[in-house]
């Protein structure tokens, strides 16, 4: 159909300012949320330029963000297209050519007359707007289009007027004509869901503008199910609450996310709010308040219909457990109705549900408890005593150690269980980093009340004070005394106490309690025999106490040059965590020793398979739980020698625990983050770290302090620091002597970059009482150095490559290059300058840079030695990167200088 356009001079003027003006069809694009959808993006403009194609559908829930993507993709084909926007609200279906009105408006008077006239004259209109440009038409539709309008928009799109893209809920809330466009793929369907948490990520860099915490990121992806249009309400509230900050050019939480007074959020959940049931509000508030409740419960008090209605409605989730709890599918919608319910309906709602009972804590899991406990705090309503103890100790377990605090202040002294609340209040001091009011709250307890204490409870009592005075460096001395003092009240009564008595299970908590103390204060070799006895099943029947002891057997293994040895425990013992389910605190002390052994032997890759998951940390967590993640994640690529790689995890954990009161793992955090930075070259970032750690104040376990002075000397030796490698070689000395071999090992090895003929002699006999391959590196690299055979540091490198230490291999590389020229064996020298020269991509500095070896070669002469090495002339290898032959000759003759070779043929497996 051919449609000349018409004399506007016989109709209406165009508006100013309307709906078919650029400024107002394409506003500036949300950027923030483009590095999310970079493929849906993708996908609707090949749609809108494929050839043959009408255009895109963009479908998806509300707030996913389908207006954005449209405007986006508009705003992307430029000025070659004409952007014309149209919108049809809920009343559109009764209202003829409702979404076409302000078109409608400026016909003349003559195409007033029939249907087919103001079709002719709406697409007439169009293309003279669009004055020979591509006319994109976005239709927006939160309603039904009428049969007018979607006649008008068929008829554009057919005749190659306009293409479009439709934005809808769903494909069916579109007229039935598009339903055959879609089917005869002349539409192409674009469906948008919620960020998953990697996309909410790259949001939040984009929104933000630096780098995020990843608290910061589970925690804002949990709270909106990822809706970019809610993320960016949570984050703007947050920002003007102070809740989110920015500390060393990261954007982290200082606390949790409370949504009190939160306008944005506010207004987005009363506006679904007003659109919803008194039924269905019943039920939000319900779950507001009880956050999940379970499926037959909660259908019995508001009925099957409803909650079935709400499920489709994606209101509600149902989980695939036992119990079948339900909860609101938007975790940000139960946190802002709260805060609109007062006491009286809180209370209203705790009644209903538990109908004047209470749970029973013995059969509630610790988010159960945390969770009861939290609705009867927001009603103002006591727990029972049995119930505070239990959510004290479930907030402690949790890492939330001022709810701990709340909930154990709720117990009364003459409560019987107030003894063991003051334990509880005591770790959840610790968890601060409040020691001193940790053994305040334990001391609160008289001599008559322990006295009174049967032998567990006791037992319990003496085993915190001893983890509290750990913390106290004027009192770790007495710990000692006071277990054996402990001890001999226990077994006063004489005899051979048998298991399961009472005094049985208490003598066991008094021996584990010494053993800890041995291991925080680093006697490792000295406690193996009794930590085999204490971790023999034939011997000691206690579930608790042979798990923890055989958990710390591990690392004492570990320590002491057995790392073989200690890597088959922690399979065997992983095999058998899930028969140990009920000893609290098992599962965190295994991965948390297990990370450790793996790292003391240099299985630094198997690290990370101990780490959380993306996206499977509760939200729950305090942030400390991500930021020691993230610490983890980055200590091991710090060891790895992969500076640049372990830099970004550990700033991010630095941000985070720089607003948590834990001061081992910030000063781990500052000591791994001033290494990092060493290794990629920039030592102005290490020494502000390093700055950092020595201000810092604290006191650590003899392990933490390991790591802590090893990374803090590593860094200092990077920079150049000559005291550096003498205190490297002072704490090998004194960890051999002691008969921590592994540490001693690691030690030595690092300061021996430039050692002599003794350094190495003492490196060759700490890894002669080792295990494993990181010892056989060591062995190696003091053998080659010594005897300056280059065969031997090449089969070093080797080694190190399979355990993927970068800094290590090429050291041993490094020093393979200068051997094997100074003895004239070039195969050699190829060989090792090669795999130099791949590692320049991972290894930002080198430990020691060859003396008579060629330079690395650059980026171009590596690209061109491959094309070579793969067959290809010179004249292939010009047109293939854009230069001249002459270049390429160039480049090719300075490869063949520092590599040492004299044909292409050489080249192959080199580089």
């Amino acid at each position: 159909m051919s449609i000349e356009p018409l004399s506007w001079g016989r109709g209406s003027a165009p508006h100013s300012v309307g709906p078919h003006g650029r400024a107002a069809a394409v506003p500036e694009a949300p950027r923030w949320s483009a590095p999310a959808r970079s493929a849906n993006l993708d996908a609707v403009r090949a749609a809108l330029t494929r050839e043959g194609s009408l255009g895109a559908v963009i479908t998806g829930p509300r707030g996913v963000g389908k207006s954005s993507l449209a405007r986006a993709a508009v705003a992307d084909l430029g000025e070659e297209a004409w952007p014309l926007q149209l919108r049809c609200g809920p009343a559109g279906a009764a209202t003829p050519y409702g979404c076409l009105s302000f078109l409608l408006a400026r016909l003349p008077q003559a195409y007033m007359g029939s249907p087919t006239a103001i079709l002719r004259g709406i697409t007439s209109l169009i293309r003279s707007d669009a004055a020979g440009r591509q006319c994109i038409i976005t239709l927006d539709t939160c309603g039904a289009i009428d049969d007018m309008s979607a006649g008008v928009l068929l008829n554009v799109l057919m005749t190659g007027t306009a293409r479009i893209i439709a934005v809808a809920p769903r494909s069916s809330d579109l007229p039935v004509d598009f339903h055959w466009l879609l089917a005869d793929r002349r539409l192409s369907e674009v469906r948008l869901d919620n960020l998953n948490e990697l996309q909410t990520r790259q949001v939040l860099l984009s929104l933000l503008g630096h780098k995020v915490s990843a608290s910061l990121v589970s925690t804002c992806h949990h709270m909106v199910g990822g809706n970019p249009l809610l993320l960016k309400a949570l984050v703007a509230e947050q920002q003007l609450s102070g809740n989110l900050v920015l500390s060393d050019s990261v954007w982290t939480l200082r606390d949790k996310v409370v949504l009190d007074g939160a306008a944005s959020l506010e207004d987005i959940v009363r506006s679904r709010w007003s659109r919803e049931t008194p039924e269905t509000r019943n039920v939000i508030e319900m779950l507001s308040c009880a956050r999940r409740v379970e499926l037959t419960r909660l259908s019995a008090l508001y009925g099957a219909d409803v909650v079935a209605d709400m499920e489709d409605g994606g209101l509600l989730g149902i989980d695939g457990s036992e119990h079948r709890w339900v909860s609101l599918r938007e975790k940000y919608i139960g946190d802002v109705v709260r805060t609109w319910l007062g006491i009286g309906r809180r209370r209203e709602l705790r009644a209903l549900l538990l109908e004047g009972a209470e749970p029973d804590p013995a059969g509630m899991t610790v988010e159960e408890l945390m969770v009861f406990a939290a609705w009867t705090h927001e009603c103002e309503a006591e727990l029972s005593p049995a119930l505070a103890l239990a959510a004290a100790d479930a907030a402690v377990q949790l890492f939330d150690p001022r709810f701990a605090l709340t909930y154990a202040d709720m117990l009364r002294r003459t409560d019987p269980q107030w003894v063991p609340g003051q334990r509880r209040k005591a770790a959840a001091y610790l968890q601060l980093d409040l020691p001193l009011q940790a053994m305040a709250a334990l001391e609160e307890i008289s001599p008559p009340e322990l006295d009174a204490l049967d032998e567990v409870e006791y037992a319990e009592i003496t085993a915190a004070k001893c983890r509290t005075m750990l913390w106290l460096p004027e009192r770790t001395a007495g710990i000692p005394a006071l277990l054996e003092r402990a001890g001999q009240r226990i077994t006063s009564g004489g005899g051979r106490p048998r298991w399961p008595e009472p005094v049985a299970v208490a003598a066991n908590r008094i021996a584990l309690s010494s053993l800890e103390y041995r291991a925080f204060t680093g006697d490792y070799p000295a406690m193996i025999p009794d930590l085999e006895a204490a971790a023999d099943p034939a011997l000691n029947p206690d579930t608790a106490y042979r798990m923890h002891a055989a958990v710390l057997l591990m690392t004492a293994l570990a320590v002491s040059g057995r790392e073989m040895d200690a890597l088959g425990l922690m399979r065997q013992l992983g095999g058998q965590l899930s028969d140990a389910s009920e000893v609290v605190g098992l599962r965190e002390r295994y991965h948390r020793e297990s990370y450790l052994v793996l790292l003391l032997a240099g299985q630094w890759r198997r690290c990370a398979d101990l780490l959380p998951a993306e996206g499977s940390r509760e939200p729950s967590y305090l942030p400390y739980r991500t930021a020691t993640a993230e610490l983890a994640a980055g200590i091991a690529n710090t060891f790895a020698g992969r500076g640049a790689e372990a830099l970004d995890p550990l700033v991010s954990a630095v941000a985070q625990l720089e607003h948590q009161p834990v001061q081992t793992p910030l000063r781990t955090a500052y000591a791994a983050t001033a290494l990092a930075s060493a290794q990629t070259g920039n030592s102005a970032q290490a020494r502000k770290y390093l700055a950092k750690l020595q201000s810092a104040p604290g006191r650590s376990s003899f392990i933490a302090e390991t790591i802590i002075g090893f990374c803090s000397l590593v860094a200092r030796r990077w920079l150049g620091e000559p005291d550096a490698v003498k205190g490297l070689k002072e704490q090998a000395r004194l960890n051999a002597e002691a008969g921590r071999y592994t540490i001693a090992g690691i030690h030595q090895l690092a300061g021996t970059v430039n050692g002599g003929d003794a350094d190495f002699r003492l490196l060759e006999d700490i890894a002669g009482h080792r295990q494993g391959p990181l010892a056989e590196v060591s062995r190696l690299i003091a053998a080659g150095s010594r005897t300056k055979d280059a065969k031997t540091l090449l089969a070093a490198g080797e080694l190190a490559a399979t355990l993927e230490l970068d800094a290590v291999e090429a050291r041993c590389m490094a020093l393979a290059v200068d051997f094997a020229r100074h003895d004239g064996d070039a195969a050699t020298a190829r060989t090792a300058q090669a795999r130099l020269d791949i590692l320049a991509a991972t290894v930002a500095h080198l430990p020691i840079v060859p003396t008579s070896g060629s330079p690395l070669l650059t980026s171009r002469e590596r690209q061109i030695a491959r094309l070579a090495g793969g067959g290809a002339s010179n004249r292939d290898i010009a047109l293939e990167m854009g230069v001249s032959v002459r270049t390429v000759e160039g480049h090719l003759y300075q490869v063949f200088t520092k590599l040492g070779v004299t044909s292409r043929g050489d080249l192959t497996g080199l580089v």
